[in-house]
């Protein structure tokens, strides 16, 4: 049987071959069964003996009645079922399935222990010319595999404090003594996931084999339900390699090929996935098209080395209520991109791993003071993905869902404990792998496709708990920032509609870095819980600025602090009384909502428990530290709730909280607009960064309130941004590029001054209806534009040294410029005076394009 490796399309071929002369399922179900311990069911009435390779015809069905010696391997062309009369072990190096495997049906379970156990005394085998070894492979074959147990995971109601012998849970009804079960970490540690043994059961109440390392929080905490997970691990179907495994990482894997099916239920996977190889999986649906009324559920699958649940190729496919724990790699793989309609369904990922025994090397917005290669992140970031330890590049970054096209359903599912994400939507162009330059890849734009179901699902314990941006390559490296989700009417059209994608009920918790982290356009999220994390959302522009809107947040809480103190480890967490999302960065300013670039909503939110303290300052609502990319004036909020919170928050400039925040250029411009005084208590206000390094031209003492804890000016009247340019078309001052090879030149400093004060800008700055400012530069002309601000707004400026504007009624007198109501301009002796008076284009959102622009020269 040893053959030499041949790609997996030989595999697939080879199916096709041998289905072509399969006799019918129907005939097959006519033949009498007969009982493995029955001479007379074998050839020469000889029961097959330790060692041997066995086949069962396509005319035979075999009831598995004993536990056989064992066996180099089985080929089933016919059926092999389970008695289910007493307990049985199978052990053997493979299992070449054609036929059909039943271990109990849908309609009655398998009530006694049924255990495969998967050998590789005999090394380099390869069946079927691709589908490897160790394991149970399905070539046109029907896997039947139905265990009884239902209630796979349930939740703690009563926190379980450090040294406890016994815990309380919602439900452990069909929970037995000697079962093992696994508590999730409810820390910001994912390792914090503890696996014990049932000693004693009394209604829900849990006796444990050992006393517990770590506090497992169980309530529900200022609305937030942060009550830790507890899978149960023992199931009485098991299918595992055997113990060598756990030193090589070479275990066992279920394949199924084109035209198999696979039933699969209430059945225990360990030691299964092969370290580091492609296709090799605890279970996987491999090329096989439609799968409607397959699945896999209520299984438990624990200690694998490469991956969890693996859909390629495969659409339709049903994923519910199963249970993983300590795995390796993303774990429900979605492969590569074109599947569509499958529903994963109540799923618990615990404790999810980038490799087998090393930490991860991510590809993550990390703030610079908790990364030790921040100043060479790039460099960093490349090594991680171009790592020999990881099965593709993204595994270094691991994800406990791995979600590459959005026509797919996630409802209730659980991420409780990932290295780094937790929900990780990384879309493809088109698909690649398996269908890169296909037709039918070709013809599907994941990117573009409108997210199907995406509700109730919870990250808790992860680096990132849902992560909708990073998307992947063609080779599958991805980086930071680029492509988006862009769901359109019709997919083909780049052009088409926009449509809206719904988040709801999402909660996020004790997440080291951002609960949300988006990408895209026209994304809702409805429902939101967000508690204890270091950022609660953040959310970026895909098109900056062309669809009506970016993200909105309605009817959501945020969470600063709970009553979940979690397991204090450092020094620093010990003297404040609770673990910290950065541990390395005590003093880190937690913040709940971030705004980003273009236009972000938030609306009838409530806001609990930001308050500054001796170790950290905060603040409810904030904005991306320390961006350098386009923000928007119209970024707004309304129907703000706060409960001992303290509404906004700029934190100085400190390089060790930001990332990758290069000439942080549009953090000094940062301005929300308070569209119903919801949190300034000043309706269709402006709240503008005020923090003595980076005051607004905007605010003055006549028109804003200054609020020293927030580094901010809450303003009243229309606020805008005024942008500038070189006025040859060039990049925009502060962004100039040299040639091919040479650095830029440096940028010209625009300098701004008013009411005594003046203000250094590059790209814009904020400015209010109905202000002069005197601008100067040595720039040999200019364009200057005028965005986000009503029609009929207006701004005077005061030009020293330039002598000419392009557009603009040319005025006599500065009294008749004040008067002016359309843009115009007065030359005095000294200076260029110019009123730049709005169009609205622009108005709620800075359009490329829009706003309205006059050129000014020496």
């Amino acid at each position: 049987m040893i053959k030499p490796v041949h790609s997996l399309v030989v595999a697939v071929t080879a199916a096709a071959v041998y289905l072509s002369c399969s006799p019918s399922a129907a005939v097959a179900a006519q033949v009498k069964a007969t009982r493995w311990s029955d001479p007379a069911s074998w050839p020469g009435n000889k029961i097959p003996s330790a060692g041997d390779t066995v086949e069962i015809a396509s005319d035979k069905q075999v009831i598995l009645d004993v536990s056989p010696p064992a066996l180099n391997g089985i080929t089933i062309n016919g059926t092999l079922s389970f008695a289910n009369t007493v307990d049985l072990e199978l052990t053997t190096e493979w299992i070449m399935l054609h036929g059909e495997l039943q271990i109990g049906t849908q309609a009655k379970p398998h009530t006694r222990k049924a255990t495969i156990t998967l050998t590789d005394k005999i090394k380099g085998e390869n069946l079927m010319g691709g589908m490897g070894d160790r394991g149970i492979l399905l070539s046109g074959g029907t896997l039947n595999l139905h265990g009884n147990q239902k209630n796979t995971w349930t939740k703690l109601t009563r926190t379980a404090a450090a040294g406890s012998t016994s815990i309380q849970v919602g439900n452990a009804s069909g929970w037995r003594v000697g079962d093992e079960i696994v508590l999730a970490s409810t820390d910001y540690d994912p390792r914090q996931a503890e696996q014990r043994s049932i000693t004693a059961i009394k209604g829900n109440t849990i006796t444990l084999d050992r006393k517990l390392d770590y506090m497992h929080f169980g309530k529900i905490t200022f609305g937030v339900d942060e009550r830790g997970e507890v899978g149960l691990l023992t199931r009485n179907i098991k299918i595992q390699a055997s113990e060598d495994a756990a030193q090589s990482f070479f275990g066992g894997h279920i394949m199924a090929m084109p035209t198999s099916k696979m039933f699969v239920e209430g059945i225990e996977l360990t030691r299964m996935g092969q370290n580091l190889t492609l296709a090799r999986y605890p279970i996987h649906w491999h090329l096989v098209g439609d799968a409607l009324g397959q699945y896999i559920k209520n299984a438990a699958i624990h200690h694998t080395y490469n991956r969890c649940v693996t859909v390629h190729g495969t659409h339709n496919l049903r994923v519910e209520n199963n249970v993983t724990y300590n795995t390796v790699g993303h774990c429900f793989f979605m492969e590569d991109g074109i599947e569509h309609g499958n529903e994963f369904i109540r799923n618990l990922a615990m404790q999810t791993k980038c490799h087998t025994s090393q930490p991860c090397v991510p590809t993550n917005l990390a703030a610079a003071g908790e990364s030790a290669g921040f100043d060479d992140r790039q460099g960093v970031r490349a090594s991680g993905q171009t790592s020999k330890q990881v099965l593709l590049p993204s595994d270094n970054t691991v994800s406990s869902f791995w979600i590459t096209n959005p026509d797919n359903t996630y409802r209730d599912n659980v991420a409780a404990g990932s290295d780094a994400n937790g929900f990780w939507m990384s879309l493809p162009e088109h698909p690649n792998g398996a269908f890169l330059g296909t037709d039918a890849s070709k013809a599907t734009w994941p990117r573009r496709t409108a997210l199907r179901e995406f509700k109730g699902n919870v990250a808790h314990s992860n680096y990132d708990g849902f992560m909708l941006d990073r998307n992947i390559a063609a080779n599958n490296t991805f980086g930071v920032t680029g492509s988006s989700h862009q769901p359109k009417l019709d997919p083909a059209d780049a052009t088409s509609k926009t449509v809206e994608s719904v988040f709801a009920d999402l909660t996020a918790y004790k997440n080291r870095n951002g609960g949300i982290w988006g990408r895209g356009e026209m994304h809702t999220f409805i429902n939101l819980k967000l508690a204890d994390n270091a950022m609660g959302y953040t959310h970026a522009s895909g098109n900056f600025g062309r669809d009506p809107f970016t993200s909105r947040v309605i009817d959501s809480l945020f969470v600063g602090e709970s009553e979940n103190l979690g397991n204090p480890q450092t020094p620093a967490e010990v003297a404040y009384g609770r673990s910290l999302p950065k541990p390395q960065l005590p003093d880190f300013p937690i913040r709940g909502y971030e705004y980003y670039d273009y236009r972000h909503d938030v609306q009838n939110s409530t806001f609990v428990n930001y308050q500054d303290n001796a170790t950290r300052k905060t603040g409810a609502i904030s904005y991306l530290l320390f961006t350098s990319f386009g923000v928007s004036t119209e970024n707004a909020v309304e129907g703000a709730k706060f409960i001992n919170a303290k509404p906004v928050y700029f934190p100085t400039l400190e390089r060790k909280w930001g990332n990758d925040n290069g000439s942080s250029a549009a953090w000094k411009v940062s301005a929300i607009h308070d569209k119903d005084g919801s949190v300034s208590g000043v309706p269709n206000s402006y709240i503008l960064i005020n923090d003595g390094a980076y005051d607004s031209i905007a605010a003055d003492a006549q028109a804003c309130q200054i609020k020293p804890d927030w580094n901010a000016a809450v303003c009243k009247g229309d606020v805008g941004r005024m942008n500038f340019a070189r006025a040859a078309g060039g990049p925009i001052a502060g962004i100039g590029a040299g040639a091919a090879g040479t650095p830029p030149p440096p940028p010209p400093q625009i300098v701004l001054s008013r009411n005594g004060k003046t203000y250094t800008v590059t790209q814009s700055s904020n400015v209010r209806s109905g202000t002069e400012i005197k601008l100067a530069t040595a720039e040999p002309s200019l364009n200057v534009n005028l965005t986000e601000l009503d029609k009929g707004s207006w701004v005077i400026l005061e030009l020293p040294g330039y002598t000419s504007a392009t557009s603009g009624t040319a005025l006599g007198s500065l009294d008749a410029l004040r008067s002016a109501s359309a843009t115009s301009f007065y030359k005095d002796k000294d200076a260029l005076w110019v009123k730049v008076v709005s169009d609205g284009s622009g108005a709620s959102v800075a359009i490329p394009g829009s706003g309205t622009s006059i050129q000014v020269s020496r």
